[in-house]
Formats: C-alpha cells, structure tokens, sequence
C-alpha cells in the first residue's frame, strides 16, 4: 500500500514539474503564440497585439 502512494507521489511530481517548466510563454492562450518581435524587442502576437511580457526578444 505504502509503495503505490509512494509511486503515485513520484508521478505526480514529475507531471507538476513539466507543467512548471512550461512556464508562462508570451502571447499565450487566447493571443495564438508569437507572430513576430519588433524593432523594440517586444512581442507580436498572433492576434495583433503587443504581448505586456517584460521580456525581450531577439
């Protein structure tokens, strides 16, 4: 018994730590993913927005 609770703990860390290796990405979700970067280093998205991600691209 002790064993499965042990083996089900294990999955479920390693599926917890892919999903928070994902992370969030810029234009995600509804924006459709990154369509391009402009001259500024800021996101394009998909949908024609600019992402507000305070990261950079190159």
């Amino acid at each position: 018994m002790l064993n499965k609770i042990f083996v089900a703990m294990i999955i479920s860390v390693c599926f917890v730590s892919y999903a928070e290796a994902r992370g969030n990405q810029p234009c995600s979700k509804s924006k459709g993913g990154i369509k391009a970067c402009t001259a500024e280093g800021k996101f394009l998205c998909n949908d024609g927005s600019m992402s507000a991600s305070k990261k950079k691209c190159k």
